[in-house]
């Protein structure tokens, strides 16, 4: 029996540690995302990288990817960026690779 609860808590911790790379990439995928609105609206430096964190930070609002897109749609809305969200959806898909190499050649 010990051999399956062994092999069982193997699992469990190989899920724990993907759910936890999964987060890491999403959340610099997100800041990413959060530096290129910024950059597009005129937001360079220290304020740049508080707004991609503010980026970061909508993505806990809910799961998947529509809180932070309404975050950053919103956001060019109210400054006038011409971005359609097929071009914001794109760019969030663009920088998913990006921030997985990132966060792969961290470890």
């Amino acid at each position: 029996m010990s051999g399956f609860d062994d092999r069982e808590r193997a699992e469990e911790a190989k899920f724990a540690l993907d759910a936890n790379m999964e987060f890491k990439i999403m959340a610099r995928r997100n800041k990413l995302l959060g530096l290129w609105a910024a950059d597009l609206m005129d937001i360079h430096g220290d304020e740049a990288e508080a707004y991609a964190k503010t980026v970061v930070l909508s993505d806990l609002e809910e799961a998947g990817d529509d809180d932070v897109f309404r975050k950053v749609r919103g956001d060019f809305d109210a400054k006038n960026i011409d971005r359609t969200d097929t071009q914001i959806r794109d760019q969030m898909a663009e920088l998913l690779p990006i921030a997985r190499d990132q966060v792969m050649s961290e470890l």
